[in-house]
């Protein structure tokens, strides 16, 4: 009997001990929850939404707004750097996602733009060992990372490793034909010319019969003014590639410079029966058409292109010659107005 009464009052003194605890728990106040973490996140979305909105200035006063509060607020130095990144403020994206990467660095998206942000920013040296980590695409970006990594190997003159990174965009070997194909047509984009054709030139070695080689070839040529060359170039992939439609047109374009104004009529419509959906040929067309004196010709297949693109100056830049070869002065007036009016908003300077 008196052991039960001692385990009873075991029992209750163990029930008013944790009673008292939970009591005294109750009573103390717990840990206060940061505010400027719910704030914050509440403040990323509405943040994002005004970016997404075109609204870029605002976003970056949201986000001001809550750095004032908490500078540290977890996040807000990648957000702060996405927004600058989206306003093209390279500088101050640089100065946030720098802050970003240091305090995760294992945030992919914050690296990216950070390398994103050196190479548009001029400093492609800075931005190649941060894209080379992280060579996937995170959608905020915009831009797929691995393609701006191959152009800051370029910029670097780092040909060897451009012609990788390309080659494993397009999953082909490195030293493969294909590898230097695709180098070469991304090193003419940045007019990178002598390295282009050396490259162009190599896939032609590695691979006589490589679709496209002898094109990139003939456009370079052609953008050379080394004529004769261009010509043999585009023949060359016409042998290879006789249903490139894009061939025909430059091939015809190569010819207009030589006068040959017969040769580039006839490649135009061959040009045009393969691929009737770019403009190119049928301006081209109308402006030989012109040079023949086939007036109404030209007409016809000037305004089918201006149908297709109303805002080309080009075309209705040729439109007004050829109104005005006929005599037409009024319609031509209104072209060459027209046309001058779409310049001035392509290129206002």
């Amino acid at each position: 009997m008196f052991r039960l009464v001692l385990f009873a009052i075991f029992l209750l003194t163990f029930s008013l001990m944790g009673l008292a605890q939970q009591t005294a728990l109750n009573e103390v106040p717990s840990a206060p929850v940061p505010q400027a973490s719910s704030v914050a996140s509440s403040d990323f979305a509405e943040a994002r939404k005004l970016t997404q909105q075109g609204k870029v200035d605002d976003a970056i006063a949201e986000l001001q707004a809550l750095e004032a509060r908490d500078p540290v607020a977890k996040g807000l130095a990648l957000e702060m750097g996405t927004a600058y990144y989206k306003k093209s403020d390279f500088p101050k994206a640089i100065e946030y996602l720098k802050k970003a990467t240091v305090a995760d660095p294992a945030n992919g998206e914050a690296m990216q733009l950070l390398g994103l942000s050196y190479y548009l920013g001029g400093h492609p040296a800075d931005a190649i060992p941060l894209l080379e980590k992280v060579q996937g695409w995170y959608s905020r970006a915009n831009v797929d990372a691995s393609y701006i990594l191959g152009i800051c190997y370029i910029q670097t003159k780092d040909y060897a490793q451009a012609r990788k990174a390309f080659g494993k965009m397009f999953d082909v070997p490195p030293d493969s034909a294909a590898s230097y194909l695709f180098t070469a047509r991304m090193l003419f984009r940045q007019e990178y010319d002598p390295i282009a054709e050396e490259y162009a030139l190599k896939a032609v070695a590695l691979d006589p019969k490589l679709p496209l080689a002898h094109f990139l070839l003939g456009e370079l040529y052609i953008y050379k003014s080394r004529i004769p060359e261009a010509v043999a170039e585009f023949q060359k992939e016409l042998a290879i590639n006789p249903a490139h439609a894009a061939t025909y047109y430059k091939l015809a374009d190569a010819y207009s410079r030589i006068q040959k104004y017969e040769d580039a009529e006839r490649l135009l419509q061959r040009s045009i029966w393969l691929d009737s959906t770019s403009t190119g040929p049928y301006i081209l067309m109308g402006k030989v058409l012109e040079k023949k004196g086939e007036f109404d010709l030209a007409l016809r297949a000037l305004k089918r292109a201006a149908a297709m693109d109303p805002n080309s100056a080009t075309t209705h830049h040729l439109l007004g010659q050829t109104y005005r070869d006929m005599g037409k002065k009024e319609e031509a007036e209104s072209e060459l107005k027209l046309a001058e009016e779409l310049q001035h908003k392509q290129d206002p300077h």
